[in-house]
């Protein structure tokens, strides 16, 4: 039985973190800070929730059933476990999260120098997917690429920022607005769907997992500890960084007043703290952030839809990465107003999923309980959706007033009493 050394997990832990610190991760809390103003703590704590919480909870989930989210969703029956899972990888494959690390790392690093054009974005991305297919296409090298060599980089140029952000004060606090004036925490709770770390997580399982066999684990008991202590470690770094980011952001108004999104905050603050060199610095960390980013999607995808259909691995990669390709060329602002409505859909089902995966063993028939639950959780979400996207005039009066429908969390009350009636039949029936 194969143990890992202190320094691979320890390499296990920061290709965890690397996977998760990617273009949402760093352009959200400084925006967030901003509108918040003085209720930006309360902001920040259910930021936390759905942006480190529920991924690290995810991983312990995942660790258990090999890192497979089929196996997770398995009591949906095989049509709606299907559909979940294709979904998920869609959303942070080529759809949205892997375009959105091209669009990030060249709106904050780049754009400054070679200008906002479309023919300068087409370029930049081309290049960037390049790099990200070249590492892809050998995804048992991921470890020493990501874990060692990535990693560190990615981490040493975020403590930079993180400790200017604590000690270089860009001005005042701005009073809150919006949403943010009298429910900051539901507001950041649902500004933390936007990270994508929980989806993230269900599609970053089978590389953690992988990860692990690729040094000799076979034990299912030592895969689903290295697993745990990967994503702890993985917790710790992206607190710490969700803190500094909300720091930055908290007085950022003087330098970036009534910002578009993040990416104008942070080149606005690394201009103000670090002067001409902060824009070189930006982009280098930027551009490493995204890449790691974007490889661990794209692995993650390839190594998922090779297995369900007839197509290799490699020849998914060059798909995937083609698709991304020419999604990230819409642009950033298009890019996040597309996703948020999606994101506000598809989330309320992954987190029943994901939590009730701890349940399995409580319940007589785990099919019984899960799939009302979900489908009632994607209904509620799918409202919430419509919302968001501004088409709740299509909506019945009734159904745009339930219970926690202003915070975008009309789903959560239907399915705990869902959750309780299920779990009663469950009971009842044996």
């Amino acid at each position: 039985m194969t143990n890992l050394r202190t320094r691979d997990i320890i390499a296990l832990g920061f290709m965890t973190f690397a996977l998760f610190i990617g273009a949402g991760n760093i352009i959200f809390p400084p925006i967030v800070a901003q509108q918040a103003g003085e209720h930006v703590w309360l902001a920040a704590f259910g930021f936390l929730i759905t942006a480190v919480g529920l991924p690290v909870i995810t991983i312990i989930a995942l660790s258990r059933v090999e890192g497979s989210i089929q196996k997770l969703s398995s009591p949906l029956g095989k049509v709606a476990s299907l559909i979940l899972t294709i979904s998920c990888y869609l959303a942070v494959g080529p759809l949205f999260a892997t375009p959105r690390t091209a669009t990030v790392s060249y709106e904050i690093g780049f754009s400054s120098y070679f200008g906002t054009s479309a023919s300068s974005l087409l370029i930049y991305s081309a290049i960037y997917f390049s790099l990200v297919t070249l590492v892809s296409l050998y995804p048992n090298k991921i470890l020493d690429t990501i874990g060692y060599f990535l990693s560190p980089l990615k981490i040493l140029s975020l403590a930079i920022l993180g400790i200017a952000a604590c000690f270089i004060p860009t001005g005042s606090i701005s009073p809150a607005i919006g949403n943010y004036v009298n429910s900051p925490v539901s507001e950041g709770f649902v500004n933390g769907y936007l990270t994508m770390d929980t989806l993230g997580a269900l599609v970053f399982g089978i590389v953690i997992i992988n990860a692990i066999r690729s040094r000799g684990v076979t034990d299912a008991k030592l895969t689903t500890r290295y697993a745990i202590i990967a994503s702890l470690i993985s917790a710790i770094g992206l607190t710490l960084v969700y803190l500094s980011l909300f720091k930055l952001g908290l007085g950022s108004h003087d330098v970036a007043a009534n910002a578009a999104n993040g990416a104008v905050i942070l080149h606005a603050y690394v201009q103000h703290a670090f002067g001409d060199f902060g824009s070189i610095f930006l982009s280098g960390m930027i551009f490493i952030a995204c890449m790691v980013t974007a490889i661990g999607l794209t692995c993650a995808c390839a190594e998922y839809f090779s297995q369900i259909t007839k197509l290799s691995y490699k020849k998914w990669v060059f798909l995937l990465v083609g698709f991304s390709f020419v999604i990230s060329n819409l642009g950033l602002t298009k890019l996040i107003a597309f996703s948020v409505p999606v994101l506000s859909a598809i989330y309320p089902p992954a987190i029943v999923v994901i939590l009730l995966g701890f349940c399995w063993k409580f319940f007589n028939n785990p099919s019984r309980v899960i799939t009302p639950v979900t489908a009632v959780a994607l209904v509620f979400g799918i409202v919430d959706g419509l919302k968001v996207a501004g088409l709740e005039k299509f909506l019945p009066d009734a159904i745009t007033h339930l219970p926690l429908s202003a915070q975008n969390l009309a789903w959560l009350i239907p399915s705990l009493c869902v959750l309780v009636i299920c779990i009663v039949i469950d009971k009842v029936k044996k």
